[in-house]
């Protein structure tokens, strides 16, 4: 007996909003960083299990399409929100209004039904909850920062969330269907600063993508990158008060006393050229450099596009993190996963990403003594930097 052909399911859909940056922008600027590669990778990895995903974005190019394919079933969706022109994000928030308005119209025009919306970021987590009233449908959200807790570690008075922020992430985190935390960190913070019942919220960690970042022949990587023999040490990230690098100079200056051949290389920034309070941190930054007598021993590189990060992950001895505030840390996994140790501020995210004394070192936030410390443990040591290096590229694997 010939069983009957049973039709497969509808293809499932999902409603995936980055509202106030695109996953397809230029890494290293004001709005850019791990969030968009988070955003874009797990967008392309769903599509790739059978689950079509539109981004939904701000519109920040008049020239840009408005769908662009990059994956199988993976598109962005550049929809107008004010003039599509570069904005600072929490300008983004005024209109929101007219971005839930030219979703819906695209929806409707395509006649896209979706399974779920994935918000990330508090001015999408707005844009969610307006949509989940048309389309029925739930709303898992994921922060990536949280207000409260940054605010708490700010160097700058620019660097402050505004009031709306904590009143629209308030509201964002009780009444989305599900949360995600990259970390226990960040769910401690959703619970303790924000009332969150912990049920709701799901910690998954983030994943790195390993076809782009593994290990490589270190030597051959400095030569690839023009770069000389000698202690290496590494920082990817925004030029940001709150990335702590004034911590990461002072310590290269603890440590030059004893390797005089230190070099230190600071890659980001760049992108926004015209940004006011990157050029002021960028300033400060040589400033102190020159201060400290380390004109020769620092380098400042724009921002690098991810295939070439992962030789300068596999060129450094060490990468550095001293940062004051971070939920997670997307260039520590990608550092771990090229075989690279971290010394990292025993804050946030880092802390549960980072194995003290198997994959790297913690330090307190602000110590540059205490991560000059952990610097000379490992560089003036070997076996046991070999010993984990190999153990951080499993925990990556992991």
């Amino acid at each position: 007996m010939i069983k009957p052909t049973v039709a497969a399911p509808a293809l499932r859909r999902v409603a995936m909003l980055s509202v106030h940056s695109s996953p397809l922008a230029t890494l290293g600027g004001q709005v850019t960083g791990g969030m968009n590669v988070y955003v874009r990778e797990l967008s392309r990895q769903l599509s790739r299990h059978g689950i079509a995903v539109d981004v939904y974005t701000r519109r920040q190019d008049p020239d840009l399409p408005e769908v662009l394919e990059f994956d199988q079933q993976a598109r962005v969706v550049h929809l107008n929100a004010g003039p599509p022109v570069p904005y600072p994000k929490h300008e983004v928030f005024g209109h929101m209004p007219e971005f839930v308005s030219h979703v819906q119209s695209f929806i409707a025009k395509e006649g896209l039904q979706y399974d779920c919306i994935h918000s990330h970021y508090w001015v999408s987590g707005w844009v969610a909850l307006r949509l989940r009233q048309s389309l029925q449908v739930p709303v898992v959200h994921m922060s990536h920062t949280l207000g409260y807790p940054k605010n708490s570690a700010v160097q700058q008075a620019w660097e402050r969330e505004p009031p709306t922020r904590l009143q629209v992430e308030y509201e964002v985190l009780k009444h989305s269907d599900h949360l995600i935390a990259e970390s226990q960190a960040s769910k401690d913070h959703m619970v303790q600063d924000y009332g969150v019942d912990p049920a709701r919220i799901e910690i998954i960690p983030c994943g790195v993508e390993t076809s782009i970042f593994h290990p490589h022949d270190r030597q051959q990587a400095r030569r690839r990158l023009g770069l000389p023999g000698g202690p290496l040490l590494l920082f990817i990230g925004r030029l940001q008060p709150l990335k702590g690098i004034d911590t990461l100079l002072k310590c290269a200056y603890d440590v030059r006393q004893r390797h005089d051949d230190l070099q230190v290389l600071i890659v980001g920034g760049g992108v926004d050229t015209d940004d006011p309070h990157e050029r002021q941190e960028r300033e400060r930054l040589h400033a102190l450099m020159r201060e400290l007598g380390l004109t020769g021993h620092v380098r400042f590189i724009d921002a690098q596009p991810q295939e070439q990060l992962a030789y300068y992950y596999a060129a450094a001895d060490l990468l550095m993190m001293p940062s004051h505030y971070e939920s997670f840390g997307m260039v520590v996994l990608e550092a771990m996963a090229c075989g690279t140790p971290v010394v990292a501020s025993h804050v946030g995210g880092l802390a549960s990403t980072v194995l003290p004394g198997q994959t790297g070192f913690l330090a307190p936030v602000g110590d540059e003594q205490a991560f000059a410390r952990s610097v000379e443990q490992l560089i003036g040591a070997p076996e046991l930097w070999q010993s984990m290096s190999e153990a951080a590229y499993l925990r990556a694997q992991a």
